[in-house]
């Protein structure tokens, strides 16, 4: 597996799939192990694109640091910088998932010209303040009232523990449909987390007005995709993060969740070949 060295001397792993341009993944959890990505419903194929995926610290073939605020996303990115480096790139097509989406977003808002492309799937949105409402929560929630599992993935939901018992039993509400794709995607969490990189990402947090203002400067195309059924960021987030950028865009795939290569691998690598042609 390559490595890379980054900015304190650390070696830390990637994986590369396909050939082609490279489009670098930073995954999310955070701090689980990138292999949740899987092939991203055969991304590199239907992109005819290599993905550079690595291995954040702590994840997968890279080391755990001594010191726990490396874990942070605002340390991450540094580590993302470090990767563009090693890779010889002036500017870099960017994916990123769900945290890996946090991380993203503080490495655009931070080296707004090393941006060529950005594809935020899913992502999470509090390095920019946005959140929604415990109404608007309630509403996005009670989308999935008819599904039989909904009764007790909701007591799950509710009790919001941290616990991988927990979690698992709130997954349901992650995919567009509790396939047995989605439940032995979902199976894998427990697995694949690492429990103190999860605990320490948003130990330091960056200022949301700042990177709100400093997106503005990122004149690179970015777009949004959000599954229609995930409840965070959800299609009315991905709008708001979206307006951010000079020339932002939100897309959502239809009744997908938090994971839209589970639920549709097709459709979810046609909607990034679609935003990376930009």
């Amino acid at each position: 597996m390559p490595t890379y060295t980054s900015y304190d001397g650390t070696e830390l792993a990637y994986r590369v799939e396909g050939s082609g341009d490279p489009l670098v993944v930073w995954p999310g959890g955070p701090a689980r192990d990138a292999a949740y990505l899987g092939d991203l419903g055969g991304l590199a194929r239907a992109a005819d694109r290599s993905l550079v995926i690595p291995d954040p610290r702590g994840t997968g073939a890279s080391p755990a640091p001594a010191d726990p605020t490396a874990y942070a996303a605002v340390r991450l990115v540094d580590d993302l910088e470090a990767l563009r480096i090693h890779l010889g790139l002036e500017a870099i097509d960017l994916l990123g998932h769900s945290a890996g989406g946090s991380v993203s977003l503080v490495y655009a808002a931070r080296h707004p010209a090393r941006i060529r492309r950005l594809v935020l799937v899913t992502p999470g949105t509090a390095a920019t303040g946005l959140d929604v409402s415990d109404d608007e929560w309630d509403a996005r929630v009670a989308l999935r009232q008819a599904e039989p599992w909904f009764a007790d993935a909701k007591e799950a939901l509710d009790a919001d523990d941290g616990t991988p018992a927990t979690r698992q039993a709130m997954s349901p509400f992650l995919y567009g449909a509790w396939t047995d794709t989605a439940r032995q995607h979902a199976a894998s969490d427990d697995e694949q987390r690492n429990r103190e990189g999860t605990r320490a990402f948003w130990a330091e947090r960056p200022d949301p007005e700042q990177t709100r203002r400093a997106l503005g400067a990122v004149s690179a195309p970015v777009r949004v995709i959000v599954g229609e059924l995930d409840l965070m960021p959800g299609p009315e987030l991905g709008e708001q993060l979206a307006a951010f950028f000079p020339d932002g865009r939100c897309v959502v795939q239809p009744a997908a969740g938090h994971f839209p290569w589970v639920d549709d691998p097709a459709l979810f690598a046609r909607l990034v070949v679609e935003a990376l042609a930009y």
